[in-house]
């Protein structure tokens, strides 16, 4: 096992449209949402060892190490192959928190992605889905890193195709819990099921959108600036908002446009995960 330092993508996803089609008895909700890639996200610097320590850097204020998803991720991992795995892992965030881009998520798959190949553990794509579905519902859709729609309660995927658009994608000063957002009593939970076909053919909406409107008027705020501009609405449960442009000269424009009480960066939507690219570039 080499222990020198490799770089790996932990990448944003938007989600293009978001539909609640139902409630469970336990409180889970039932949805159709399709996923895609940007090109754009943090990034993990990650040096295997052999002293059977997990180490991280740098400190999360407010986040204990054993709560940080790339800490159980690589414990995971570990606990599944050998003892004396090891690894430090560096996290160079950009991605905000709460903003609805699956920051987290993504941290944490790249993490089982990265050490299965530096640790020579040999998982396949579905044994690492399967270890990061018990971290979190959307670990699964960047473990097998290609656009997903996704089916129950986030967990069923099949790949689709979206068209790789380029987008603006905004946060405002506030931060969302997804809790408050699935719990409300106004949210919309009968949104009828529609084949894929179909969804990809209509107009993309956001059910949550409108209560996420209603009581966070930042991101109402937001939504409206950018439609000023393109096509814009929430992806998950927000914070951050999108605009979606055909070129990258536009959305730099609209950029620029930019109002101090707005944060964000362009990036493009690919079909692809940067996570899979370098994989794959590891490997030939």
């Amino acid at each position: 096992m080499s222990q020198t330092r490799s770089v790996w993508p932990s990448p944003a996803k938007l989600n293009l449209f978001l539909y609640i089609t139902g409630q469970r008895e336990n409180g889970y909700h039932d949805l159709q949402t399709l996923f895609q890639f940007l090109d754009y996200g943090d990034t993990l610097s990650i040096t295997p060892n052999e002293t059977g320590k997990i180490t991280l850097s740098p400190d999360i204020e407010g986040v204990p190490v054993e709560s940080n998803l790339v800490y159980r991720a690589a414990i995971a991992l570990k606990n599944n192959a050998s003892e004396t795995l090891g690894a430090h892992i560096h996290i160079n965030k950009v991605l905000p928190m709460g903003g609805g881009l699956g920051g987290g998520s993504s941290n944490a798959a790249t993490t089982l992605v990265a050490l299965n190949h530096l640790w020579n553990t040999c998982y396949s794509t579905d044994e690492l889905a399967e270890m990061g579905l018990a971290l979190g519902a959307d670990v699964p859709v960047f473990v097998r890193g290609v656009t997903a729609f996704a089916e129950g309660v986030g967990e069923l995927l099949q790949p689709a195709y979206a068209e790789e658009k380029w987008y603006i994608v905004a946060k405002p000063d506030v931060s969302i819990e997804t809790a408050k957002i699935f719990g409300h009593s106004h949210l919309t939970r009968n949104t009828p099921k529609r084949s894929l076909n179909a969804l990809l053919a209509g107009n993309y909406e956001n059910d949550c959108e409108k209560i996420v409107r209603e009581l966070f008027p930042e991101v109402d705020k937001a939504i409206s600036w950018l439609l000023e501009y393109a096509p814009s609405r929430l992806t998950g449960t927000g914070a951050c908002v999108f605009a979606e442009f055909e070129n990258e000269a536009a959305a730099r424009s609209t950029l620029n446009k930019l109002p101090d009480w707005l944060s964000g960066f362009v990036a493009r939507g690919v079909n692809t995960s940067p996570l899979v690219t370098t994989l794959n570039a590891q490997t030939q």
